[in-house]
Parts: C-alpha cells; structure tokens; sequence
C-alpha cells in the first residue's frame, strides 16, 4: 500500500509535536502554544501555495478543508477541558480511539481491507489504546469521559475530511483547516491570554511546523491508501510521543505501555504486508 510511509511519516510528525508541545506547555499556556504553532504552519502553507507551479489551492479543497479546521478546535479544546476535569489515563486512550471513524468512514464509503490488513487494524488500535493508558490514575474522570469522547469522534472526523480535501488538493485543504483553526484559536487567546512569551515563538513555531507536516503526510497518504489502514497508522502518534518521553525524559513506561506499543507495530506490520 504505497499509502503506508506518509501515515507512518504523519504519525512520527504528530509524535513529535505532541511531546514538544506537551513541555512547551508546561511553562506556556496551552492555547497560546496551538495558536503560534498553527499561524507558523499557516505561513509556511501560504508561502509554498504562492510558489507553485499550478497557482493557488483548488476551490473543491477549501470546503472539507475548512470542514478539517472546526473538527480540529472542537477537539483541542474537548481534550484540554476533559484533562481539567479528568487524568490522562482516563482520557488518552478514549481520545487514542479516534482512529475509528475515518475506519467506518471507509468501509462506509466501500474500502474493503483484506483479513490480515483487519488483524492489523484490530492489533494497532488495542495497542495505541494500551500504550496511552498512564499507571497508578488518580480519581474516577466520570465527568471527562463525555468531552474525550466528543475529542476522539471530532479527531476522527477531522481526518475524514482531510482525506476528502486531498482528493482534490492536499496542501490546500490543509492551508483550509489551518485558516480556520488559526482564526478561531486567535479569538479564544484574545479572550483568555493576557501574556505573550515572545521569547518562546520560535520553539512553539517549529512545534506548528512540525504538526502541519503531519497534516500534509496524513493527507497525502489518503491519496495513496484506504482511508480506513492509513488512519491506523497516523493515529500511532500517541506511541511516538511515548517513546519519546522514555529515551529523552527517562520516563518509565508500565508493562501494559510496553504491551500496547508492541501490539501496535506488529499491526503497522500487518497492515502493510496485506
């Protein structure tokens, strides 16, 4: 499935990003990390779109495009509160299984991986949804699990229609989604940010660039695979962001985060051997 390495490649970029955004937030407010990041990958966007051959973004992007933007803030902003109100090992593996809707999106729309390519997908998803599961949780997070589930079905749907704009043009979908994340993100740290770390805007700037790579690989991806395997790949980001943590913060993982991750690369094995 030539789909298979720009899925994996969005899955180290979206990795990455969350591990540097998840330090950068420790000292920055959140909001403020999202909107810097975004507006850094929106220039980058603008400036590659001015400079192409075949002028700027298809009009037929824009719609699923902009669609991908508002998908994605409502999901930012469920997952930070849903963390306000719950602990990580309550949210993270609920939000891990946002992967399931691009998967019933495709075979909806007629995608019909093959037996192993399904073994794999069934063994990628339990991982993912091990891995990000935190030892020792604190409280019952009763009260998150409603917004970690609208976060996972709004991750799931922002997908969805970034496959739908790369049908048309990839880059310009995701110059789309990011317009419209951007501007919205921009409205809720005018509201709430009273603070601007200029110091910082160059690591939260990278951090943008490195999540709007990501969207693009995603995108490009479903130009080349079934919606339904390249969304199992991408969504193994929560693994990259894990074994980040151990190698460079000596985070210790619990056996069933060993587990998780283990079950995870023998289904990217399986999904691109089918």
């Amino acid at each position: 499935m030539s789909g298979v390495p720009a899925a994996l490649a969005a899955s180290w970029l979206w990795g990455t990003a969350d591990f540097l955004a998840g330090r950068a937030s420790r000292t920055t407010p959140a909001l403020l990390v999202a909107f810097v990041g975004q507006a850094a990958g929106l220039a980058a966007l603008a400036a590659v779109l001015a400079l192409r051959a075949d002028g700027g973004p298809d009009p037929s992007a824009l719609g699923p495009g902009a669609c991908a933007g508002l998908c994605g803030v409502v999901a930012v902003l469920a997952f930070y509160r849903a963390l306000a109100l719950g602990t990580m090992s309550v949210v993270a593996p609920i939000v891990a299984t946002s992967a399931a809707v691009p998967v019933l999106a495709g075979v909806l729309d007629g995608e019909r991986p093959g037996g192993l390519q399904w073994a794999g997908v069934a063994l990628a998803m339990t991982g993912v949804v091990l891995a990000a599961r935190e030892p020792a949780p604190t409280g019952d997070g009763a009260r998150a699990i409603p917004l970690a589930l609208l976060a996972a079905v709004m991750l799931g749907l922002q997908l969805v229609f970034l496959g739908d704009a790369a049908q048309a043009d990839a880059l310009g979908g995701v110059a789309a989604s990011r317009a419209v994340s951007v501007t919205l993100i921009a409205l809720a740290v005018i509201a709430t940010v009273r603070t601007l770390p200029l110091g910082k805007a160059p690591e939260l700037a990278g951090i943008g660039l490195l999540d709007t790579g990501a969207n693009v690989a995603f995108a490009l991806a479903t130009t080349g695979g079934l919606l339904a395997l390249v969304a199992v790949l991408g969504s193994l980001f929560p693994v990259v962001t894990i074994a980040l943590a151990y190698v460079l913060l000596g985070e210790r993982l619990a056996g069933v985060q060993r587990a998780g991750t283990a079950l995870a690369l023998v289904g990217v094995l399986l999904i691109s051997a089918g």
